[in-house]
């Protein structure tokens, strides 16, 4: 049987954790001025994919 492949953006995009899988925000990167402080900062922390998708991000991540 050959090998399964992993998707390149959700590797680079997605970090596996015992349970969960998380992953950074977006909308992070320019034309910020534009968003309030609170946004920003909320913005900073990594969050974790909901329930109802880990298991299509599991499948693209066949060896994490």
């Amino acid at each position: 049987m050959p090998k399964l492949k992993t998707n390149r953006g959700a590797k680079k995009r997605f970090r596996p954790t015992k349970n969960k899988i998380k992953y950074s925000k977006a909308k992070r990167r320019h034309l910020l001025e534009s968003k309030s402080p609170k946004k920003s900062r909320d913005m900073r922390r990594a969050t974790y994919v909901h329930p109802s998708n880990i298991r299509q991000v599991r499948a693209m991540l066949p060896y994490a």
